[in-house]
């Protein structure tokens, strides 16, 4: 018999060589598709099968639109890095930043080709195959992980809103504690009420299922910002065609954890309030990894006070370059 810490040990590594080739075959799946459907294949895809996928720390996706121009300017100037500073931060710290947008429902309009235009200067985008539109946000969300995840070996995949602030060393370091666990759902828990009033702000139109009315939903991560582990990414990009889309993007991601053996995390610093809450925080060493008004879902007005945030709230440019994950 082998001590219960090795047991263990054997343990972690059967599972981390299962989710590999899992990893594997989802991305061997996702190039079939495209093939067949004749969509073309990310230029980041062919290359990362040619020189070998390295591991990265976390993939972070930013959910935009295509009519938030500003908003992505806005995070370019505060805190995602840009230019050889991005580059660096992939090479040295392992992480990956893109804006994820799909395409319009007349693929190759106007809207598409200014994202286009907006890519060849920047170089920040994730495109996918996936309709633009407020209510098909679960469906991009599922996208997304399963793009993501053939593109990138990453311990942790996050999505976040474009109208949120982020301190990227801080994110770092609380989802490095975890990379050592297969399956974690790491984001602010909640359980919010099930409307069912027609034309209210996040209706269910499926709230029958949830039982009685007043009831509350299954305890879920906001939507705001949250990170899986490679595993539950895995997941989800095997199983995409069948896993259910509720109107609500974080109800249907924390639905899709329901039955596994997923552990789910809450950290409060992933849904800290603009100033002078993640100030405060921060003046007492507390850093905020990410901030937003609860009121408008993200910060309001998020285009010009996002500089008040990170002016105020910012871990500083050495806590990201000194940091060690």
């Amino acid at each position: 018999m082998l001590p219960d810490q090795d047991t263990h040990h054997d343990v972690q590594t059967l599972d981390k060589t299962i989710a590999s080739l899992e990893t594997e075959l989802s991305a061997a799946r996702s190039l079939q598709e495209s093939l067949l459907n004749g969509s073309p294949v990310a230029e980041e895809f062919k290359i990362s099968e040619s020189i070998g996928r390295r591991k990265y720390l976390m993939v972070i996706g930013i959910n935009t639109a295509f009519s938030s121009r500003k908003r992505r300017d806005s995070i370019r100037y505060t805190w995602m890095p840009q230019g050889e500073k991005r580059k660096k931060l992939e090479e040295e710290k392992g992480i990956i930043i893109r804006f994820v947008i799909g395409h319009s429902a007349i693929s190759g309009g106007i809207v598409d080709r200014a994202i286009e235009a907006e890519d060849r200067k920047h170089g920040d985008f994730m495109r996918i195959d996936h309709v633009e539109g407020y209510l098909a946000l679960s469906g991009k969300t599922k996208t997304y992980f399963a793009t993501a995840v053939s593109l990138w070996d990453a311990n942790f995949y996050v999505k976040v809103d474009d109208d949120v602030h982020v301190n990227i060393a801080t994110l770092g370091h609380i989802l490095s504690k975890h990379t050592l666990k297969p399956r974690v759902y790491i984001g602010c828990m909640k359980s919010g009420p099930v409307l069912s009033e027609k034309g209210v702000r996040y209706y269910e139109p499926e709230h029958w299922k949830f039982g009685e009315q007043g009831n509350r939903y299954f305890r879920h991560a906001t939507g705001q910002l949250y990170a899986i582990s490679k595993d539950l990414a895995t997941y989800i990009s095997i199983n995409r065609h069948v896993l259910h889309k509720y109107i609500n993007e974080d109800v249907s991601l924390g639905s899709w954890f329901i039955g596994l053996d997923a552990e789910h995390i809450d950290d409060r610093k992933l849904c800290c309030g603009t100033p002078p809450d993640c100030e405060w925080k921060a003046q007492a060493g507390n850093t905020c990894a990410a901030s937003f008004d609860w009121r408008c879902s993200g910060i309001c007005n998020s285009e010009g006070r996002i500089w008040e945030v990170h002016n105020k709230c910012a871990e500083g440019e050495k806590a990201l370059w000194n940091a060690t994950f």
